[in-house]
């Protein structure tokens, strides 16, 4: 048998959202007696132990990762010029272990290009956004990212976007997998733990606080009159801003306390034990106003057999087959939403019938062994016949 090979991940962030626990599913599940990992993260957090828990070995470094705030012409040029420090620093790291595969977890992560490319070796780069907002850069982002040796997409959404782009064959479908399995919580235990009345009708929504992610549309879904005179409906929102920043949880407060409803917004922040979510839940809601691209909170949300409502646009429409196992709703529409939940509110018959569709489609279509299986085959693709960085001391 050949000894296993090295690849080595290179991502952008170190918390346990969507992307971070991508990582960990991917670089845990790799058969060891085929590949092995090393991730170089741009920041510590509790993704370092994460993924050591898993078996990777990790590194902590700054790496040329373009923000939202960045993508403009000024930005472009900023983080360009980062790009040499990882030329040299990845390549150093890649040469000492003989990487076979360098594998950038995001599009945004940019040194994993040159660095492959200097070394001779496969760049995997994944793409897990959707570049909604971003049109006129887009042609030549989308380019530069088709330079990589192939483009594992999270859904066909995202792959979509590489449709009438040079080399757009290198784009291909690789859903993530259910990368957290919540541990089954009794739900009197989770809304006690929560602070939620037992008779309370619950809509959580779980992810980073973000302008798009739709926190402010369910609020103002809350107050609307489908829901609003209802004093048993309540809105739990799981997730901190990104660097803890406390302006949009005070402006979802401010906006629910005009529509009458401040009493009934939940903020508890991040919250590291989802299963308390999921359990307390009547419904998850994924109400994303730009199209999102496989947002795990959807897919873990189906896997626990939760009834899940989301926008009708991005990779939503992917892990729902089309409004089979959940309910879609039009984009942005804040009075479809509360009409949408008020009636599952009223059916719970309905409520528990998609939540069970969910979750046997969930475990059927996105279970992490598959993915395992789909990315190491994708290893094994791109370095048949190819040859790893030399392995120096």
């Amino acid at each position: 048998m050949s000894a296993p090979r090295r690849v080595l991940y290179l991502h952008s962030s170190a918390g346990r959202y969507g992307a971070d626990r991508q990582l960990v599913a991917m670089a845990g599940g790799l058969d060891p007696d085929r590949w092995r990992a090393t991730a170089v993260l741009a920041e510590d957090g509790p993704l370092v132990d994460d993924l050591r828990d898993v078996g990777a070995e990790v590194l902590v470094r700054p790496l040329a990762v373009l923000r939202r705030e960045l993508f403009s012409p000024a930005g472009l040029v900023r983080v360009g010029r980062e790009w040499g420090s990882d030329l040299v620093g990845l390549g150093r790291i890649a040469r000492r272990r003989g990487v076979a595969v360098l594998h950038s977890n995001t599009s945004v992560t940019l040194g994993g290009a040159p660095a492959a490319a200097a070394l001779g070796i496969p760049h995997v780069w994944h793409v897990r956004e959707i570049y909604t907002g971003f049109e006129r850069f887009w042609p030549a982002y989308g380019r530069m990212l088709t330079t990589a040796s192939v483009l594992p997409c999270v859904s066909e959404a995202v792959r979509a976007q590489f449709a009438g782009l040079g080399r757009a064959d290198r784009a291909r479908v690789l859903h993530d997998g259910l990368a957290l399995a919540p541990d089954p919580v009794d739900r009197d235990e989770a809304r006690a733990a929560l602070g939620i009345p037992e008779d309370a009708f619950v809509t959580a929504l779980l992810g980073r606080l973000s302008a798009w992610k739709g926190q402010e549309l369910l609020v103002e879904a809350l107050g609307r009159p489908a829901l609003r005179d209802d004093r048993r409906s309540l809105v739990l929102l799981a997730g901190a801003a990104w660097r803890e920043d406390p302006t949009l949880g005070d402006a979802l407060r401010t906006r629910a306390a005009e529509l009458g409803v401040g009493d009934r917004l939940l903020l508890p922040g991040f919250v590291d034990r989802v299963g308390l979510v999921y359990a307390a839940a009547d419904v998850v809601a994924v109400p994303s106003t730009h199209p999102d691209p496989l947002p795990n909170a959807a897919l873990e949300a189906a896997a626990a057999g939760c009834c899940v409502v989301a926008a009708d646009h991005g990779g939503l429409r992917e892990i729902l087959d089309g409004g089979r196992t959940g309910v879609l709703v039009p984009p942005g529409d804040a009075g479809a939403l509360a009409s949408t939940l008020a009636g599952l509110r009223d059916d719970p018959g309905r409520r528990e019938a998609l939540g069970a569709l969910a979750a046997d489609d969930a475990a059927r279509r996105f279970g992490a062994a598959l993915l395992a299986e789909r990315l190491q085959a994708l290893y094994d693709e791109q370095t048949a016949g190819g040859r790893a960085a030399p392995a120096v001391s």
